[in-house]
């Protein structure tokens, strides 16, 4: 686990800035999420293609046909010209679906919050970390001035 840790903070995954904070890395993670994307779909759809090759009624029947079943599923479209006849090309689908449809999601989120500008919860936990920390100050020297005049008034 903590060779995992390591690997992150210097691959630029995430920064940690002066409160703790972890700040990810849209740009990478983004990339990471596409890379995963494509070797999924690459890989499921190379093994929906062996699950299908031969198959009675198949309509998978080829590589390509296999990846764009991949795609349909991910994507949720799903034209219904290629889909599985056999369990294991019914479970590669299945898993492709879930997973790539979370892994899209993500990239469509990530895309929406630098696209359309929402703030960024990390700033607004900084800012609100520095006005805890100058009210607690504040209070801090209040009671300080409150204790000195309470002690002069009641020597």
């Amino acid at each position: 686990m903590i060779v995992l840790k390591n690997i992150f903070e210097k691959s630029g995954f995430y920064t940690v800035d002066e409160f703790g904070v972890k700040n990810y890395s849209l740009g990478v993670i983004s990339l990471f999420a596409v890379a995963l994307f494509i070797l999924l779909t690459l890989s499921l759809g190379y093994i929906t293609y062996l699950a299908e090759l031969g198959a009675e009624n198949a309509t998978v029947e080829s590589y390509r046909d296999a990846v764009w079943l991949m795609l349909m599923a991910s994507s949720t479209v799903g034209f219904g010209d290629e889909y599985p006849v056999t369990v294991t090309g019914q479970a590669t689908v299945f898993s492709m679906f879930i997973l790539g449809v979370g892994i899209l999601g993500s990239l469509g989120g990530i895309f929406a919050q630098k696209a359309l500008g929402f703030s960024d919860t990390n700033i607004k936990n900084r800012e609100l970390r520095q006005q805890n920390d100058e009210i607690l100050a504040k209070v801090a020297s209040l009671e300080e001035k409150l204790d000195k005049l309470l002690s002069e008034k009641n020597p």
